[in-house]
């Protein structure tokens, strides 16, 4: 009984012992593999993984605008950083320390005990600008690391920055061109790959005909971005809207200038700006662009879509008679004028000129709700535009079908009402007109330069939205709209169609009575439109009137204009 006891524990030893002795000569020998047979495949695997902190460090596309004035490119900044075990010595210490607080505007104190700690490395700066961090290389300081970071650089400042947006800290686009493009500008070879995040086809479909196949592009290394923005008409555009908004003490708005003969977006500017630069400063709300994300209620310039569906559809003529009580009941909703006025017998241009409630819910009602929000899809409400600026919004348009829609909709909406929209929309819909019925897409991109190629971007026709002849009576109309009903839009010399509106801003349970939306949205020369302006300002203080807080800031960009795009007169 003893001798097998004692045999039992002595095998298991042995059977432990020759485990262990297996399992330590495969150790050694994935030792010898990795370190000696194949060390070379293994550090080069190693060498070539794309990190995302080494993708995110390569060159970034220059955005220039365009006349080539660069908008945002990469620059160069460093980061310091020490290891204080190599500066031991006190008197070494106090040296060291005594130069780089001069140098990196840092406390001495700070500076003194960062390199006195026990700590292996420290960091003094996370960012310097590229002169002190080369002085400092120059310097050449043991224990001291100068690390070079590409950062994105904006040279005109918060010029535009809501249409650029913002690089963050690991290279990654955010909001405007810089979030839209962001594939094209940073991995140019990655085009027509799904996105891990949004699970969708980079591709950039969605803007129309681009000028690229992404097979094609894929083999530059981030080409340039040259954008339809003009810088002087962009200075233009902010400068005049922030005299608006200081002069009426308005809480914010929004210019947008393009060609309506193309889609093209010459500016695009509003309030609250911020320093892309410096983004992390300012609160996340300051980030998206007004311009394509924020909704609002339009007001009356969206008389004009209205009467572009009366006239395009045959239901009225610029001379036709309304009859104007006062007040008309839609879906037992009264529904009253600005001025809560009788005007009597009316022609649809009186009533546009005007700004007369009622009478555009009479052509709502006329045209009926199939006819008349089949127009509104038509000049694209209740979608976005698929300009190519990051973040866009599609706005709120109520359709027949729809739970939430009621039959007053059909009257509060002709007039602007009870439906949202971006700015951008409101633009397109108008320039639409311009441009003798037909939409173009919007867009920013001018031209993709890669090291020996340029692609050129075509305009891209959305659709004709009403005919030509309409669009043509229209403008007469909108004319009289400009001279009559807003005559501070008025430039000496220049024929201009437009048209003004104060919008009702919408709260819990009604409207705010003590705010509006002043805007004033028009093309010139009128009948053969080089530019269209649309301004739109937010909670005025001193009046809440289109025609008079919005419809100056038209006319002062609309004169600029004309002298910087050498612009001839065509009227008296």
């Amino acid at each position: 009984m003893a001798a097998g006891a004692d045999t039992f524990p002595r095998y298991r030893l042995m059977v432990l012992a020759a485990v262990m002795v297996g399992f330590g000569l495969v150790l050694t020998w994935q030792l010898v593999r990795w370190q000696v047979v194949e060390r070379d495949r293994f550090v080069h695997m190693v060498e070539d993984r794309p990190t995302g902190d080494e993708q995110r460090s390569l060159r970034r596309g220059r955005i220039l605008d365009r006349r080539g004035h660069p908008l945002a490119l990469d620059t160069i900044e460093y980061q310091i950083t020490a290891t204080p075990r190599w500066i031991n010595r006190p008197e070494e210490i106090s040296a060291v320390a005594s130069r780089l607080s001069v140098l990196l505007d840092l406390p001495l104190e700070e500076v003194t005990a960062k390199l006195s700690s026990d700590a292996p490395w420290v960091l003094l700066r996370h960012r310097v600008p590229r002169e002190v961090g080369e002085e400092l290389r120059e310097w050449d300081i043991l224990g001291v690391q100068v690390t070079p970071r590409p950062r994105r650089g904006y040279p005109e400042g918060t010029l535009a920055a809501h249409l650029l947006g913002f690089v963050t800290e690991d290279r990654q686009g955010f909001y405007g061109v810089e979030g839209y493009y962001d594939r094209l500008l940073a991995f140019p070879e990655r085009l027509g790959e799904k996105d891990e995040i949004t699970g969708t086809m980079t591709s950039f479909t969605t803007a129309g005909a681009l000028p690229f196949d992404p097979a094609q592009i894929a083999a530059e290394s981030s080409p340039d971005l040259v954008l339809t923005v003009d810088r002087m008409i962009q200075y233009v555009a902010e400068e005049e809207l922030a005299a608006a908004i200081s002069q009426h003490q308005a809480s914010g708005g929004t210019v947008i200038v393009m060609d309506p003969r193309s889609g093209a977006i010459l500016a695009m500017a509003s309030r609250m700006v911020y320093d892309p630069e410096r983004y992390d400063e300012s609160p996340p709300e300051h980030w998206s662009d007004p311009a394509v994300t924020w909704d609002y209620e339009p007001g009356s310039v969206f008389k004009v879509v209205t009467a572009a569906a009366a006239l395009d559809s045959g239901l009225a003529q610029p001379g036709s008679i309304f009859e104007d009580k006062g007040m008309v009941e839609v879906g037992g909703r009264p529904i009253y004028n600005w001025d809560r006025q009788a005007h009597g017998e009316v022609t649809l241009t009186e009533g546009v000129v005007s700004s007369l409630n009622t009478v555009m819910a009479q052509i709502s009602t006329q045209l009926g709700p199939k006819r008349f929000y089949a127009y509104l899809q038509r000049f694209g409400f209740g979608r976005p535009t698929y300009v190519d600026l990051a973040g866009e919004s599609k706005g709120q348009l109520k359709l027949p079908s729809d739970a939430e829609w009621h039959e007053s909709d059909l009257g509060t909406n002709a007039f602007g009402q009870g439906l949202a929209v971006t700015p951008l929309q409101m633009a397109c819909a108008v320039a639409a007109i311009a441009n003798r019925g037909t939409m173009m897409v919007p867009h920013v991109l001018q031209e993709i330069v890669g090291e020996d190629q340029t692609w050129s971007r075509h305009p891209t026709v959305a659709q004709q939205v009403v005919t030509s002849e309409a669009a043509e009576r229209l403008t007469e109309v909108l004319i009289q709209a400009a001279e009559k009903g807003a005559p501070k839009s008025i430039v000496p010399g220049y024929t201009v169609a437009g048209k003004s509106g104060t919008a009702e801003i919408p709260i819990p349970g009604g409207y705010d009575p003590q705010a509006t939306i002043a805007s004033f949205v028009g093309f010139a020369p009128a009948r053969d439109p080089r530019f269209l302006i649309l301004v739109k300002v937010d909670r005025p203080q001193d009046t809440p009137w289109g025609a008079a807080v919005a419809a100056p800031v038209f006319r002062n960009i609309a004169q600029r204009l004309f002298v910087i795009m050498d612009i001839p007169p065509d009227g008296e």
